[in-house]
């Protein structure tokens, strides 16, 4: 007999008889593999059973590929490339220490989100941590603030690679209406290949990180090469306030020093997006926990690296300063237009995983709260291709949003938009680890399982004052008054609709999450 024990599966195998041929214990090698991975996928599909639903989406997540989830969805190099600008007319080039600070504050929530994702992995994330753990209501508002993000995120993303990087790239003129109509075209395929298959965006997703993780290291290296030879940029450079060196009130709340730490913040997010597709990937309770504090450290480092290269190889400070593309003039500058060209290519590339990755969570999101009967039309959101095995109608609505942002909203009223949208994820980490310390003592311990143990409590509650200082630091700025009003203005728009819901349907707000009868009315 040969016995296997997998999780909280006991299997024994039958008896194989004993060939003294020489291929004989590979045979039995073999079998015993076999079934040893048929039942480790049998307890993954457990898991989504036991929260009460059907398995419908497709596994096919490794590990490598639900870590590039999460850290395409931060992806380092794009935004580096669409906010150092920022940090040097706001800081100078000594605003760059202020990543250090934020990446050691999102490693924390990232440990605290991490806790949640090994015990409940199922697509919707914080939706379906708060509705089972606290209940249905508060978790509605989760998923209704996460929506709001991830769909806005998506328009931000891909018109961010149709003007910062693909227009630059194609020799084409600054033109909004352009970058527009290309946002659009990108907004489309990406749709199509997400409907298509999950193993699709996995792929290109998977290529994206691998290019950008290899441009990161390699750019660094060839920038610190090319500063030794030529002499041009210095380490000096790391100290200097450069054009804000006489700005008036730098150490302010809200001043310019203040300012640079939104690099930090509006980069490092959606680490979480890995839990999202937790219902996709293979052994979820080790390996979306793992993809969440990883891709998190992995971008922290990589992009603290990057960052220093880049301000040592700057020759001039307020030259660099005043373009509209700091990071692809240091490359210019120092490696010459070709390599400026194919920064512009991987960058474009990277940005494009990164649209379709969030896209993807999005329509993952809508789809696990339709299926609670949650989200408008939820019998129609619910639906799963058979073939695909991937929720179509939630991505083309995902699609369909996008449309109506870049052809209602003109370019100001858009940026102020995408500008609120980096205030929500600050307010959901911020909740899901209020969440954690509420119910902290009710989660159960998984053999096995991604656990912080010991240090659960004093890691939670360091994550709860690092999100309590992000949300101060992105709200106090003079010219965030704006994104501020936005963002109430899509929590009275939920409001609206969590009444409405009240109203007429109450039942799917005070059914548990999983329970089959809410599609019965």
């Amino acid at each position: 007999m040969i016995g296997v024990q997998t999780g909280r599966h006991n299997l024994i195998l039958m008896t194989f008889p004993i060939d003294p041929g020489v291929g004989a214990p590979l045979r039995i090698e073999g079998e015993v593999a076999a079934v040893a991975r048929a039942s480790a996928d049998q307890a993954d599909e457990d898991s989504v059973e036991i929260g009460g639903y059907r398995q419908e989406l497709k596994r096919t997540l490794g590990s490598f590929q639900v870590f590039a989830i999460s850290f395409a969805f931060i992806s380092v190099a794009v935004g580096i490339f669409a906010t150092y600008d920022d940090v040097l007319r706001n800081a100078g080039p000594v605003g760059i220490w202020l990543w250090i600070l934020a990446a050691v504050g999102q490693a924390l929530v990232a440990l605290v989100v991490a806790q949640f994702a090994a015990r409940i992995p199922l697509s919707g994330s914080a939706y379906q941590w708060a509705s089972r753990l606290a209940n249905p209501k508060i978790g509605w508002w989760f998923g209704w603030v996460t929506f709001c993000y991830l769909a806005i995120a998506v328009v931000a993303v891909d018109n961010a690679l149709a003007s910062q990087a693909f227009m630059p790239l194609a020799g084409l003129e600054r033109d909004e209406e352009t970058a527009r109509v290309i946002t659009l075209v990108v907004l489309f395929v990406q749709a199509v290949l997400a409907i298509a298959s999950t193993r699709i965006v996995s792929m290109i997703n998977t290529a994206a990180v691998g290019l950008e993780l290899a441009l990161v290291v390699v750019l660094a290296i060839a920038l610190v090469v090319a500063v030794v030879i030529t002499g041009r940029g210095a380490t000096g450079n790391l100290t200097s306030r450069g054009i804000t060196e006489n700005a008036s009130g730098y150490f302010a709340v809200g001043g310019g020093l203040m300012l640079a730490m939104i690099m930090g913040l509006g980069t490092l997010v959606g680490f979480d997006a890995a839990a999202n597709l937790a219902e996709e990937a293979k052994d979820p309770h080790r390996s979306v926990p793992r993809a969440i504090v990883g891709s998190v450290v992995a971008a922290g480092v990589l992009g603290l690296l990057f960052l220093i290269a880049l301000t040592v190889a700057i020759d001039d400070i307020p030259g660099v300063s005043a373009s509209g593309s700091p990071v692809a003039a240091i490359m210019r500058d120092q490696l010459g237009p070709v390599m400026e060209r194919v920064l512009l290519a991987a960058i474009t590339f990277a940005f494009f995983g990164a649209g379709m990755v969030v896209l993807a969570a999005c329509s993952r999101l809508v789809f696990a709260m339709s299926r609670d009967a949650r989200f408008p039309a939820h019998k129609l959101m619910r639906r799963v291709d058979p073939r695909t095995r991937t929720p179509v109608p939630a991505t083309i609505l995902i699609l369909l949003l996008g449309v109506v942002l870049m052809v209602a909203l003109p370019g100001d009223a858009l940026l102020e938009l995408i500008t609120a949208s980096t205030i929500l994820p600050a307010l959901i980490y911020g909740a899901t680890i209020v969440l954690y310390l509420a119910v902290r003592r009710r989660l159960d311990r998984r053999k096995g399982a991604f656990d912080l143990g010991r240090f659960e409590l004093p890691i939670a509650v360091a994550a709860l004052v690092w999100s309590a200082v992000a949300l101060f630091v992105l709200v106090t700025p003079a010219d965030a008054t704006v994104p501020v009003v936005i963002v109430a203005g899509l929590l009275l728009v939920g409001g609206l609709f969590f009444l409405a819901v009240l109203t007429f349907d109450r039942q799917a707000l005070e059914t548990e999450p999983g329970d089959v009868s809410v599609f019965e009315h």
